[in-house]
């Protein structure tokens, strides 16, 4: 090889050395902008010459490690995200379609109303089932062998005007928005309160009381209910929803729109509330 092939494959070297070394600071640089407690000074130069070919192999290895966990860590984040829009359009959809009222209250002071106004008078749980308002504060702290019952409150998936508008007349017949959403909020508190029973121990509950949370514990133990919230159609009492036509023809158009179905346990008819999509 003559002196111009040497020269020109130094220089080729070093243009490939310090395209390495620009690549590497780069690299550098991204790593330490995510922990800042270290600076790029923190790292040792890899082109030190004092250094061996192992060691600065396992040092070009720490900025490959460093971008895969970046990597790794991206779907997680896309699915947090994810998760968090459907959320989101899941609160949206509930405000957009909560009865007046309701809404009134939730945006109320607590000074101005208290959580007992939610509930109809044949649910506060006060009078329809006596000492388990003095369970709320204790239960995470008496474990027992109930069944597991659905995770957080029970589902208001309220319907919104364009599902209502879109049932035939015969089964929408003189059936309104509010009606139909206050019986949604009704019923989730029906599921609530039997969620409460189940979790209940004895000594906080009335003879007869017990012996209803007994029965209910068996229901939530069965295939077609666990984990879910569930009423009874003896459970409806009103005010927003009755047995009667009105509440029947809701019970009806709740079915169609997939908010509950239902299922016979025994001698209970049994429905289960539907959890938003």
């Amino acid at each position: 090889m003559d002196g111009g092939d040497a020269s020109s494959a130094g220089a080729l070297l070093d243009d490939v050395s310090a395209a390495l070394r620009s690549r590497v600071t780069e690299l550098q640089e991204l790593v330490l902008a995510r922990n800042s407690k270290a600076s790029v000074r923190d790292l040792p130069n890899p082109f030190s010459h004092s250094l061996s070919p192992k060691t600065l192999e396992a040092r070009g290895r720490a900025p490959r490690r460093r971008l895969q966990e970046e990597l790794e860590i991206i779907p997680k984040a896309k699915k947090q995200v994810n998760q968090a829009l459907k959320q989101q359009r899941r609160l949206q959809h509930m405000l957009a379609n909560m009865p007046t009222g309701m809404r009134e209250d939730v945006f109320a002071t607590p000074m101005e109303h208290n959580s007992s106004t939610m509930l109809p008078d044949s649910l506060n749980f006060s009078s329809a089932v006596p000492e388990v308002m003095d369970r709320d504060l204790k239960i995470k702290e008496e474990p027992t062998a109930a069944p597991k019952k659905g995770k957080g409150p029970a589902p208001r998936w309220y319907i919104s005007t364009e599902e209502l508008d879109s049932l035939s007349s015969y089964m929408r017949g003189r059936l309104t928005l509010e009606k139909v959403n206050i019986a949604i909020n009704e019923v989730a508190s029906y599921a609530d309160g039997n969620a409460h029973l189940v979790a209940c121990t004895k000594k906080k509950l009335s003879e007869d009381t017990w012996e209803k949370a007994l029965e209910l514990r068996d229901i939530a133990a069965t295939e077609s209910v666990k984990g879910k919230h569930f009423f009874l159609e003896t459970d409806i009492k009103g005010p927003g929803l009755k047995l009667d036509n009105t509440g029947k023809a809701i019970l009806t158009v709740l079915r169609h729109l997939g908010r509950i179905h239902e299922t016979r346990i025994g001698h209970h008819r049994v429905f289960i509330l539907s959890k938003q999509h």
